[in-house]
């Protein structure tokens, strides 16, 4: 297993995951001034993941295309599907509290606050993963970390700001 892993985070799929959970904490750093249900929150988080991958998959698709000069075979779309579903598994990351939610394992407030929380781990996480497979040294894969820890915690300190 965890050479699965491992070979998960040396991938590009590393930079999509982040991109997709910084999606999702954006979501509901957004949606938790006026709640809606836990039910809808994940609906919302899943649709958001399916919207945002369907427009990667095009977008990744058009650029191939671009780039190969109309070249595209069905061997191609197995990368850009990996991707995809990365970028869609960094946004229905935080869904797992929101079912809790559903189903009164957890009150709302507390799926809303677990959701921030984590995802900010999980980008700090992922971004210390990220410096260390590539090579840095324990201290600039930490200071890789806290950039993009710096990310999440300005979307969670700009609702904090703003409400």
């Amino acid at each position: 297993m965890w050479h699965g892993v491992e070979e998960h985070l040396g991938s590009e799929q590393v930079s999509r995951v982040v991109y997709g959970a910084i999606i999702g904490m954006a979501l509901i750093v957004v949606l938790e001034h006026h709640p809606p249900s836990a039910g809808v929150t994940t609906v919302t988080l899943v649709a958001t993941a399916i919207a945002v991958g369907l427009a990667e998959l095009y977008s990744d698709w058009i650029g191939h295309v671009v780039k190969h000069r109309g070249g595209f075979h069905r061997r191609d779309l197995g990368h850009i599907a990996a991707d995809v579903s990365a970028v869609a598994v960094g946004i229905v990351f935080p869904d797992v509290f929101f079912l809790l939610a559903t189903v009164g394992v957890l009150e709302l407030d507390t799926a809303f606050t677990v959701a921030k929380w984590t995802g900010l781990g999980l980008i700090t996480a992922y971004g210390y993963a990220a410096g260390r497979l590539s090579g840095e040294s324990h201290s600039r894969a930490a200071l890789q970390a806290l950039a993009v820890t710096a990310i999440g915690a300005a979307l969670i300190g700009f609702k904090a700001f703003v409400h």
